[in-house]
């Protein structure tokens, strides 16, 4: 059986001082049944010069090989290409992307460097899955150094149109780059289908037979891999932390008033502005929901090097504070906003005494929230979830109330009729929702993908 290598920029050591998410779990429990290896950046920033070679430490069948990133490389490669420059414009953010020939050189140059630091610790039949948008040089580099592996891309997040893609100067250094894998997955056939007008549009390959294109010398294929999260066990940890001294405690402060929870990280692409912007509207649409419902937004800082993301965070407590002036009471807060982490335990709990789960991003290639939020409900009187159309999870929940995030008269409107909803209806929405869940769980999209890798030649 060949042995499975897992590459991605963060790697997830396991720990008993925190629990995994879904997409650690499944990947760890693919490694371990077939032995393998995970590869990535630690995390920490060093003083170095450059990359040394990675600290190798092994646990249950799996080897975790970890590399730190010198200064300049964390500048040019993490903070500056990957989230100045990737992350906008495959969300289709183009008026924040801040391309730099430096941080593209310093992009390719650590690809280049994970590389050559990797190739030592492969074995010929090992099967190579990368991760995501920080790493799709990375095939590349490894056949410059002369592997012939097997080897699989997945991107989690969106994959824009051709106009918004060819914006980026090295627009074809990054599509070349895709096309050394033998297997290249999206989170919709709404991405898979923008990756392949890219190519196809600009005569640098060509379609055969539906999932293989021909391009710069290479056949390969790609495909929509939608992924999902470990649904019954998600359901098991939200009914047991329903009892949980934090949960208990925040259902003793609500009372009888309704809670509306949204959970993001702090990221322009999250449409956290308006969606506090909907609710307040809706708090302004109906006096009578005054003091009689409540809005939870936990949003823990990420990337705070990167300078879009400081003053967002300014941005939303104003817009927290402004209409928490206006519409607050000494006994009411319309707006909870929280900018701390809490555990998965913690937050599954306030899933499930939700009476709303509000996930509004402006573009997102999944959002595992969406799922969880649905997983975690009383089957007996389950929650609304209200949904961006433009969340990769609309494909897939069409049972949600689903809305025009950039409307915040949509969302108003949405939170109005979600709240409103009586049980039987929100029980015939959420039931084809959590089976779909169901069927399609993290496992089976780590499976599914492995195996369309596995047949790709």
């Amino acid at each position: 059986m060949s042995r499975l290598v897992v590459v991605s920029n963060r790697v997830s050591v396991p720990s008993k001082a925190a629990s995994a998410g879904g997409l650690a779990v499944a990947l760890q429990t693919a490694l371990r049944a077939k032995g393998g290896l995970w590869f990535g950046w630690s995390g920490r920033v060093t003083d170095a010069e450059e990359i040394v070679p990675p600290n190798v430490t092994h646990e249950r069948n799996v080897d975790y090989a970890l590399v730190d990133l010198p200064q300049r490389d964390n500048d040019e490669y993490y903070a500056g290409f990957a989230n100045r420059v990737l992350w906008p414009l495959l969300h289709y953010r183009l008026d924040l992307t801040d391309f730099s020939r430096k941080d593209m050189a310093g992009y390719f140059r650590v690809n280049r460097a994970f590389a050559q630091q990797l190739a030592p610790l492969i074995k010929p039949d090992d099967v190579i899955w990368v991760h995501d948008y920080h790493l799709i040089p990375l095939a590349s580099e490894l056949r410059t150094l002369g592997l012939q592996n097997r080897m699989g891309f997945f991107l989690h997040i969106p994959w824009p149109p051709a106009d918004v893609l060819m914006t980026l100067p090295p627009h074809e250094a990054i599509v070349k780059a895709l096309a050394e894998y033998d297997l290249v997955g999206f989170q919709t056939e709404y991405d898979a289908d923008n990756f392949a007008g890219c190519l196809v549009r600009e005569g640098l390959g060509h379609r055969h037979q539906g999932n293989v294109i021909d391009a710069y010398g290479r056949k390969f294929r790609f495909g929509a891999f939608p992924i999902g999260i470990e649904t019954k066990a998600f359901a098991r940890i939200a009914r047991a932390a329903e009892k949980s001294s934090t949960v208990l405690r925040m259902k003793e402060n609500l009372g009888a008033r309704d809670l509306v929870m949204g959970v993001d990280r702090l990221d322009y692409s999250k449409g956290l502005g308006q969606r506090m912007e909907g609710y307040a509207r809706f708090v302004e649409m109906h006096p009578a929901m005054r003091g009689n419902v409540t809005y939870l937004q936990v949003t823990p800082k990420s990337r705070s090097e990167v300078p879009e993301f400081a003053e967002m965070q300014r941005t939303l407590a104003e817009i927290a504070g402004r209409y928490n002036g206006a519409y607050g009471d000494i006994d009411w807060t319309p707006i909870r906003y929280v900018n701390r982490t809490m555990s998965r335990n913690v937050l599954a709990g306030l899933y499930r005494i939700a009476k709303l789960g509000l996930v509004t991003p402006l573009r997102d290639g999944m959002n595992l929230v969406a799922k969880e939020y649905v997983a975690s409900q009383d089957p007996e009187d389950p929650g609304v979830l209200v949904l961006s159309r433009f969340a990769g999870a609309a494909r897939e929940l069409t049972q949600a109330l689903l809305v025009n995030p950039y409307d915040i008269d949509d969302i108003a409107n949405a939170i109005a009729r979600g709240l409103a909803m009586p049980r039987e209806e929100r029980i015939a929405r959420w039931t084809p929702m959590y089976a779909r869940l169901e069927a399609q769980n993290v496992n089976v999209w780590c499976d599914s993908f492995l195996t369309a890798l596995d047949a790709a030649t």
